[in-house]
């Protein structure tokens, strides 16, 4: 069962009575010796991508991060949280390093995430389940990749012990996982938003059982905890954001990639249109010469985007654009930033930029650690070896079913007012929902972004429904 107690029983030790079987008490997670063995046993199984293509996964956005971790250059598109990270992980003397440390806090989440909510799942079928994760779902190609995507479930896994299992982690094990959040947090702007609308989410409960306590028996939540764990990540990245410039911000790219969108939505021509004879904006000449994506307006060869300075451009302009559609389009606006978050909740598939990418990557590699330059050139990834569809052809299917099992337990669990059992199926739904609509409606939909945390629910199934959730997630369904 998912909850601890759903309707005055223990539902987790009547689930283990009901099927007459009880894991050894040696090897349940609630043991430290099992709890650290499962841990390290599950890190180089998510190692195990990197480990064929050679040398840790990379992506395009990589360089940028190495060279403001390395190069302590403020890179505005960039997260200065992760870019240290790279930096204080001994990244300049082998990539390794933060790979397997990436695997390690992912390893260390889902082994305390299932302590807390299944903790006397026995270390065996712990590491069954990492194995079938690495095997037929994403995990493993983004916890060894040297980008920060591997945090977006680690923020997510983190959160729920925090709010609805704290007495069952103790002191030390909810001190580590709050810190790990907020560090995950700090990883990416995306980030913030999403622990924020997950913070939220976990208050209103809070409020829905005070209001509501004489009708329903609904959990409630710890909410300093999580709120703390924003708390701090933000502070991270402030910090981040100061040792690289002396100067306190959150952000300072938002502008650059809202107003991307607006290009690839046909929105921002219309604005540039309509302001340009009284604000001569350094856009405005190339308003009847947009490209046609966000992507073609931040990465094309010849964007306007580069002529005006790129991150380093006029800010405040693109905040007046920005606000001018906003004023003039928000209908327009939110219907396409509406779908584009529901056609960022449907695209899972694993690799999406996984290729190769010498042209942007090789400088940094020449400049900050040349003697690892060998041993990337060498890699799968940069031979072009690596290919993704037969890959897909199994993802895709089973993240899909996935979502439909996670989608019938809560119905299953609404219909017999199971309150404490729906409220992970719920929380997951709302983490999946809300990353859509963050990188959907501000950045526009990718794959990865999706993709990197749809596994979570596989593992939440395997978990806590193997019994009835997770046959119909390995086999089909009888009619």
């Amino acid at each position: 069962m998912i909850d601890s107690r759903v309707g005055g029983r223990p539902a987790v030790e009547g689930r283990v009575r009901a099927s007459g079987k009880r894991p050894s008490a040696k090897t349940a997670l609630n043991r430290p010796i099992a709890e650290a063995a499962v841990i390290l046993l599950l890190t180089p199984v998510f190692l195990h991508p990197a480990l064929w293509n050679g040398f840790p996964l990379l992506f395009f956005d990589t360089g940028a991060y190495i060279l403001e971790g390395f190069g302590h250059v403020f890179v505005p598109e960039r997260s200065p949280v992760y870019s240290l990270f790279l930096r204080y992980a001994l990244g300049r003397q082998s990539l390794w390093f933060v790979a397997i440390v990436q695997c390690l806090i992912v390893s260390f989440v889902l082994v305390e995430f299932a302590r807390a909510v299944r903790p006397r799942t026995s270390l065996w079928t712990m590491l069954g389940i990492g194995i079938f994760l690495s095997l037929f779902t994403g995990i493993a190609w983004i916890a060894g990749q040297i980008e920060p995507d591997c945090f977006t479930p680690v923020l997510v896994l983190a959160m729920y012990p925090l709010a609805f299992h704290v007495q069952r982690l103790g002191f030390v094990r909810g001190m580590l996982l709050a810190l790990v959040c907020a560090f995950a947090i700090g990883c990416h702007p995306s980030h913030i938003g999403l622990a924020a609308g997950l913070a939220l989410s976990i208050a209103l409960l809070r409020l829905a059982a005070f209001f509501f306590r004489r009708r329903v028996r609904l959990p409630r939540p710890n909410i300093a905890i999580p709120a703390l764990a924003v708390a701090l990540g933000m502070t991270l990245v402030f910090a981040a954001n100061y040792s690289l410039t002396r100067k306190v911000f959150l952000t300072r790219s938002g502008p650059m990639f809202f107003t991307a969108r607006l290009v690839g939505d046909g929105i921002a021509k219309k604005t540039l249109h309509a302001v340009c004879p009284q604000q001569p904006l350094k856009l405005c000449p190339y308003k009847d010469y947009l490209p046609k994506t966000a992507d073609g307006f931040l990465w094309g060869p010849y964007t306007p985007f580069n002529h005006i300075g790129r991150f380093y451009g006029p800010r405040e302009e693109y905040s007046i654009l920005v606000h001018e559609s906003l004023k003039r389009y928000p209908a327009e606006i939110l219907a396409s930033g509406l779908w584009g978050a529901v056609r960022q909740f449907f695209m899972v598939r694993t690799g999406d930029g996984i290729a190769p990418a010498e042209w942007v990557l090789n400088p940094g590699f020449a400049h900050f650690m040349p003697w690892q330059s060998k041993a990337y050139l060498a890699a799968r990834q940069q031979d072009g070896r690596l290919r993704f569809t037969g890959v897909n052809v199994v993802h895709v299917p089973l993240l899909f079913g996935a979502l439909f099992c996670l989608a019938l337990v809560l119905r299953q669990a609404l219909r017999r007012r199971q309150w404490g059992r729906a409220m992970l199926p719920v929380y997951l739904f709302i983490a999946l929902i809300g990353n859509a609509l963050v990188c959907g409606m501000f950045s526009g939909p990718h794959d990865r972004y999706q993709s990197r945390l749809v596994w979570i629910v596989p593992f939440v199934l395997l978990l806590t429904e193997r019994g009835a959730a997770g046959r119909a997630l390995l086999r089909p369904v009888k009619k």
